[in-house]
Order: C-alpha cells, then sequence, then structure tokens
C-alpha cells in the first residue's frame, strides 16, 4: 500500500511541470493578445481624443511659419480646412508617416486629380497655388483650362507650337506680347495687341465699333495712305465703320449706297470697282508725280 502511494505521489509530481506548461500557454495566448488589444485601443482612444482636442491654435505654438504661409497663399487651404482637418493627429500618439494625407483624399473626380506627383508642381501645400512649373508642360495644364486648349485648336496660329509653359512660365503670370512680338507702330503699347488679337487665337482677329484707325494703318499703312490722300466722304469715316467687328470682312458697297446709277450704266459697268478702282479712293488716287 505505502509502495503504491509513493509511486502516486511521483507520477504528480513529474506531471507538474507540464501542468505548469499548459497553464503558461493559456495565458499568452489569451491574456496577452486581449492585454495588447486594449493597449492598441486606448492609443487610438488617446490619438482621437488629440485629435478633437488639437486647435490651429496650439498649432501655431510650434509651427508659426507655416501658419503665416497659409495665412498669406493658402487659398482654399486656409479657408476650407484647418490644421486638423488634414493633419489627423500628432506624434507620438499618431505615426509621423500618417499624418500627411494624401491629395486624393480630398482632390477626386476631375480628370487634373488623376494626375500623379501632385507635388511635381504644388510643391508646398499650404500655399498650393504657389507653383513651380517645369519647361515644356502643357498636357496638366489643359485639365484644368481647357477652354484655352480648345481655343488654340479651333484657330491654329503659331502658338499652338509652343508649350503652356513657354508663355507661362509662372502659375497665373500673363506675360507682355512684345516679349516675343514687335510692335507694329512706335505709338503701340502692349494693352493694344489684345484689342485685336486674343492670346490663344491671335490670326482670329475681332475689334470693336471704337477701334482707331490708326490701329488698322499699322499694318495697313499703304491702303491708310491711299484713303487719306484722296480726301473723299470715305475718309471721314472710321475703317471699321465699313469692315465691321471682323477681320477681312469687306461689305458690298451696295450696304451703304444702294443703287446709285441707272440700270444701263450697270449692265455696262457691273462692279462698281470697274469705274471707281478702290473702295479707299474711290478712282482719286493721290498724285505723286507732282502733275
Amino acid at each position: 500500500m505505502r509502495l503504491t502511494r509513493f509511486v502516486k505521489k511521483k507520477k504528480c509530481r513529474s506531471l507538474l511541470p507540464l501542468f505548469l506548461f499548459i497553464l503558461l500557454s493559456l495565458c499568452l495566448t489569451v491574456i496577452l493578445p486581449n492585454h495588447f488589444t486594449q493597449r492598441e485601443g486606448f492609443a487610438q482612444e488617446q490619438a482621437a481624443k488629440q485629435a478633437a482636442e488639437l486647435s490651429n491654435a496650439d498649432c501655431i505654438k510650434c509651427h508659426a511659419n507655416v501658419q503665416g504661409i497659409v495665412d498669406s497663399k493658402g487659398t482654399k487651404h486656409k479657408t476650407a480646412v484647418a490644421c486638423m482637418d488634414c493633419h489627423k493627429g500628432h506624434p507620438p500618439m499618431v505615426a509621423r508617416e500618417k499624418i500627411i494625407p494624401a491629395c486624393s483624399e480630398c482632390h477626386a473626380g476631375k480628370p487634373h486629380y488623376e494626375i500623379s506627383g501632385c507635388n511635381t508642381c504644388h510643391s508646398d501645400p499650404h500655399a498650393p497655388l504657389e507653383m513651380k512649373l517645369a519647361a515644356n508642360l502643357t498636357d496638366p495644364c489643359l485639365t484644368c483650362h481647357s477652354k484655352q486648349g480648345n481655343e488654340m485648336k479651333e484657330k491654329p496660329s503659331k502658338h499652338i507650337n509652343l508649350s503652356c509653359t513657354g508663355c507661362h512660365s509662372v502659375h497665373k503670370e500673363i506675360p507682355l506680347c512684345m516679349n516675343c512680338h514687335q510692335a507694329h507702330s512706335a505709338e503701340m503699347a502692349d494693352k493694344d495687341c489684345m484689342t485685336c488679337h486674343p492670346a490663344h487665337q491671335p490670326v482670329a482677329i475681332a475689334y470693336g465699333p471704337d477701334m482707331p484707325n490708326k490701329h488698322c494703318a499699322a499694318c495697313h499703312k499703304n491702303i491708310s495712305d491711299m484713303l487719306t490722300g484722296a480726301k473723299t466722304k470715305h475718309s471721314q469715316l472710321a475703317c471699321v465703320f465699313c469692315h465691321k467687328e471682323k477681320h477681312k470682312n469687306v461689305p458690298a458697297c451696295e450696304t451703304c449706297h444702294g443703287t446709285p446709277h441707272p440700270a444701263g450704266m450697270l449692265q455696262q459697268f457691273p462692279q462698281c470697282n470697274m469705274c471707281h478702282f478702290s473702295a479707299h479712293s474711290l478712282g482719286k488716287e493721290t498724285k505723286t508725280d507732282g502733275s
């Protein structure tokens, strides 16, 4: 009997380490994961609490220079969002790599936002329209400025061979025409160019009823000299009185003069310039030979 008890007691002692090992394993698989989950949840809760509590006033304490840029150049990044709308928390509660949001989190749904590498042009998100434009850039520009691109295609000129940044090296910069083009006359200023030549359709010349004759004479000097030298009633009219609105618009004489001659004369001379030679001189060209 004693021997039997001794054997059983010895067996229990030999099983004790196994029992402790199983118990420890249960602790590791059940208790510790729950502990880490609770800690992670606590960290997330603290980060959310911190994000709710922080304000622009808190951010300025350390980032006054950034706030200065936002105030002066932030555009909608100043008026539509606050610091914490973009930056969801602050280290150490939020990992540093998670503080800077992807542009696509807010900017989506337009062709322009499908372009990769936003910071190629928008190098500072706190001043999003202060852009550094690369040379020979066109396609990305047209995703926002499609109207200008369509204008250039509709009325092609030598300008279509240029990239957008060939003229606009800085965003929203409008260069002077005379940086590349010579004035038609000495008295012409850069602002006068745009009265006839839209920048993206320079050959689609158009003008209003107040266009002065001197601007026409800058390109059409011979015709201007003929008109003023003949001293007919036509010389008292503005060029745009006859050539209305659109360049190269030549009206029929009958528009103003109706039918001024008998039918027999018109049958023999059906074209006005068969007698009057030119609408600018009416056959009274200024003599230059002194006779």
